[in-house]
């Protein structure tokens, strides 16, 4: 089994869209920014994907600039490549084109000791949908204190 470590998650990502299916990818990172990224200084909050020119790019991914980093620290949130076969890229574009989906990075982890990236191909949810999914839950937790309160 590979070693995984997650680094970060994107919660507002699960809250905001419908993951319809996930990919990994890898991540173009300078030694700063990997750095950075070891001691926690990552955040996919306001993260999303663009295909521009055939290749794949992760936009506002903010990555703190490193401590010890002096002049090699580059920009918190510069656009960075992601990795990906060019026709897992092109099939991507087709989907996002036609079905009006969005590719937004749900976390970043560890995998061995490179940094890869789980994108989801994502549909946006209404308002209700969102209630819907809150209220589930709440009614998961009811059940569960519930239970552990009638196996004591």
């Amino acid at each position: 089994m590979d070693n995984l470590k997650t680094i970060t998650t994107n919660k507002k990502a699960f809250h905001e869209y419908f993951v319809e299916e996930s990919f990994e990818c890898g991540i173009a990172l300078s030694g700063t920014e990997i750095k950075s990224i070891r001691q926690g200084g990552v955040n996919l909050k306001d993260a999303w994907c663009n295909i521009e020119n055939g290749e794949m790019i992760i936009k506002q991914m903010h990555i703190s600039p490193y401590d010890h980093g002096n002049r090699f620290n580059k920009p918190p949130a510069r656009d960075r490549k992601l990795l990906m076969h060019k026709r897992e890229i092109m099939r991507l574009l087709g989907t996002v084109k036609q079905e009006g989906m969005a590719l937004v990075p749900l976390s970043l982890y560890f995998k061995g000791s490179l940094v890869k990236v789980q994108l989801g191909l994502c549909k946006g949810k209404k308002l209700h949908d969102k209630r819907e999914t809150a209220a589930k839950r709440d009614a998961n937790r009811a059940i569960d204190r519930a239970m552990k309160e009638q196996n004591r």
